[in-house]
């Protein structure tokens, strides 16, 4: 069995996998370590990944190359995919396996990659398997943060799902102008990219994917484990 960690800004995601079968899925916010080693001594684990948004966490990496062999992600890592990003060494380990999943799941195709977490990530890979770059941009909850750090009188506010355009007080007035405008961007970025390539694959996926997925005018396919699914690649990519 494989184990993959995602550490994000916010959370950390632990998936267990068998023959490249998602087969245990773990949230944990804080103090995980004690989860893991837990995890590791419960089942039959020979491999490990780790990707951190973040700077090394020696004590887990420790605890992983301990018990099991750890895949790192450095400039050895081999990837199913040509490199175009002009700036390798700051290329995310989660936009690295973002693409990788797309990669080994859809080969020879036109792919967007959207993942909805902290940030909003577009990530574009082309049918020759040329990873070409794409954008970044403020997350839902950044975007709701950011107008109450910034100004002096607006709220903070928690996402609510919305079914109106125009607000009728301050709350309401963030909301849609977090929502609805975080909606116009999904779908003027998919368009614009739909617009240049005829066939094209919309990915969406991350932790906010189920919310906003439902409210996007195009076809897309979600998928929230994508990112972990990729790191499983990677593992049986580079565990020979």
């Amino acid at each position: 069995m494989n184990i993959v960690l995602d550490i994000g800004n916010s959370l950390l995601k632990v998936g267990i996998f068998l023959n490249n079968e998602l087969i245990s899925y773990f949230e944990f916010k804080k103090n995980y370590y004690s989860h893991i080693k837990q995890l590791l001594e419960s089942n039959k684990i020979f491999f490990s990944i780790v990707s951190n948004v973040s700077i090394t966490d020696h004590k887990l990496t420790g605890l992983l190359s301990e018990n099991t062999k750890l895949i790192e992600i450095d400039s050895n890592l081999k990837i199913p995919f040509k490199n175009k990003y002009k700036t390798k060494k700051t290329l995310g380990h989660d936009r690295l396996a973002l693409v990788s999943s797309a990669v080994l799941q859809y080969p020879k195709e036109n792919v967007l990659i959207i993942d909805l977490g902290s940030c909003i990530t577009y990530d574009f890979v082309n049918y020759d398997n040329e990873y070409i770059g794409g954008a970044i941009s403020p997350g839902i909850n950044m975007r709701y943060r950011s107008l109450n750090s910034f100004t002096a009188n607006l709220p903070i506010l928690q996402p609510k799902d919305i079914n109106f355009l125009t607000g009728k007080n301050t709350k309401e007035s963030i909301h849609s102008g977090v929502i609805n405008g975080i909606i116009s961007e999904l779908d003027g970025s998919i368009n614009q990219y739909r617009s240049k390539y005829e066939e094209i694959r919309i990915i969406l996926t991350g932790g906010d994917s189920k919310f906003l997925s439902k409210k996007i005018k195009n076809s897309i396919f979600a998928n929230s484990n994508f990112l972990l699914s990729g790191l499983n690649f990677l593992i049986e990519l580079n565990k020979k």
